[in-house]
């Protein structure tokens, strides 16, 4: 986690619930919103989400640690989030890879992984995977916005 990034953490009723680590990302003219942590038990519930738009809301309107009313960034590859974020208002999507980046390191630790594995050393050898997933970027625009298209 960066060390300039400042640390949310959500409760129900004392329980602890989620996390997200937000951190300037000022080369953007933005926030970066990372790590969104929900415990299993309350996802699906929509708890991540008002977290996570209260979280981005809270920089938007210069609370945040630069005090700076800036929008919010961030990237996920979680199917069910990125359904939501795409027809929610509050967000635009601005970037998006449909692949891994970089296959030909991922086959490499891919073929290096089975070999370990295949020694029996004991270990869960997995490799890189190279992000063989969508990972898609969002823009908090909050309410008060209207939504330009990209």
């Amino acid at each position: 986690m960066p060390p300039a990034a400042e640390y949310f953490i959500g409760t129900v009723e004392g329980e602890l619930v989620c996390h997200v680590a937000v951190c300037p990302f000022f080369t953007a003219k933005a926030y970066r919103a990372t790590r969104l942590v929900v415990m299993p038990e309350w996802q699906g519930a929509g708890v991540g989400t008002k977290f996570l738009k209260w979280i981005c809301e809270y920089h938007k309107q210069g609370n945040g640690r630069c005090n700076k009313k800036l929008p919010t960034l961030f990237h996920t590859s979680h199917p069910q989030l990125i359904a939501y974020l795409k027809n929610s208002p509050d967000w635009v999507l601005k970037s998006q890879q449909m692949y891994g980046g970089n296959k030909v390191k991922s086959q490499r630790s891919i073929a290096k992984a089975n070999i370990l594995k295949d020694e029996s050393i004991g270990k869960n050898a997995t490799g890189y995977g190279g992000h063989f997933r969508a990972v898609q970027g969002f823009k908090y625009i909050g309410h008060n916005e209207t939504i330009k298209m990209i």
